[in-house]
């Protein structure tokens, strides 16, 4: 297990290393620019999707936190605070759990 860890160490250093020493015009493209904007959405939506619909090992899962992420959806698109999609959501998914949907 040590060996592992200490690869993993080893392998996350190098990148990282690697980040400082990529040239600077390679990362100063336009396309570069849309590209490193637009990654972190992407990878936050592929998460939430990930975490909304799948269950124990894997299975396709249709629940309240589905639900949940459709009111927070529609919340959002109203432009409502943040506050307010989050408490929301966390109230439907609450709601549909005591009601035993989930």
């Amino acid at each position: 297990m040590w060996t592992a860890v200490l690869a993993a160490s080893v392998l996350a250093f190098a990148l990282k290393f690697l980040g400082y020493v990529v040239p600077e015009r390679w990362l100063a493209g336009p396309r570069t620019s849309r590209v490193t904007s637009a990654l972190p959405i992407a990878l936050l939506a592929a998460l939430v999707g990930v975490q909304t619909l799948t269950g124990e090992a894997g299975a396709l899962v249709l629940d309240a936190r589905l639900a949940a992420v459709g009111v927070a959806l529609v919340a959002l698109a109203l432009r409502a605070p943040f506050i307010v999609v989050v408490l929301l959501a966390a109230g439907v998914a609450a709601l549909l759990r005591g009601l035993g949907m989930g």
